[in-house]
């Protein structure tokens, strides 16, 4: 075999392996190409997942901004309110006192009448037992004043009376009312001791209250009077 057939031989060959060379480099630029489009997909699918989350984040927000704004206004509307209803209460308060403030005014002037009127009523009563009493003294020395003292004293009493009036004339030997008795004089007397021996001026009350105390000497138990 000679130099030439060798090559010849050979020849077929390296085209072969230049052909499978040329397809591998031809494959591997394919896959490469391939493998960008793939990436450049999935970037803008990345790109799209992103844009779409901050979409519905931004929708999101809005629709909280929006809710905290509704709630802001129904505040303020609140407030507003509020606000009208402490002017309403402030000014009906100012009404009120000022009415009060005028009644205690017209209460107190129609007690004052009341009060005149009474006193009146009472002086024109005690003023014809006064006029007895002046009529007693004008009597001789001589003359017995008693008859005349006793009627009057009567018309004194009724006088008292009508007003509600009641003496209070506790009896010797009764125990002592602090309430209704002052004590002006400890002596020695038969009488238990602390029990009322005499009743030195008689008091008076009026319903359920002491005008003036009965004054009252009281027992040492000490015996003898």
């Amino acid at each position: 075999m000679s130099d030439d057939d060798a090559v010849d031989t050979e020849s077929p060959d390296a085209e072969g392996d230049a052909a499978r060379a040329n397809g591998t480099a031809e494959a591997t630029a394919e896959e490469r190409s391939d493998a960008s489009e793939d990436a450049a997909g999935d970037a803008q699918g990345d790109e799209e997942a992103l844009a779409a989350a901050v979409a519905e984040h931004d929708d999101a927000l809005a629709r909280e901004v929006a809710a905290l704004e509704a709630e802001l206004a129904e505040t303020r509307e609140a407030l507003r309110e509020r606000d009208e209803e402490v002017d309403e209460l402030t000014s009906k308060l100012a009404r009120v006192k000022a009415d009060f403030s005028n009644y205690k005014q017209r209460a107190k002037r129609k007690q004052d009448e009341i009060r005149e009127r009474a006193s009146e009523a009472l002086v024109e009563r005690l003023a014809p037992v006064r006029n007895d009493l002046l009529r007693a003294l004008d009597q001789d020395e001589g003359s017995d004043l008693r008859p005349g003292v006793e009627s009057t004293l009567e018309k004194f009493d009724e006088v008292l009376a009508d007003e509600g009036v009641e003496s209070i004339e506790p009896e010797p030997g009764e125990a002592v009312d602090p309430a209704r008795h002052q004590v002006m004089l400890r002596v020695d007397s038969d009488r238990p001791e602390g029990a009322i021996h005499e009743v030195y001026e008689p008091g008076y009350e009026m319903g359920d209250r002491v005008l003036s105390e009965a004054k009252v000497t009281v027992s040492t138990g000490d015996g003898g009077e």
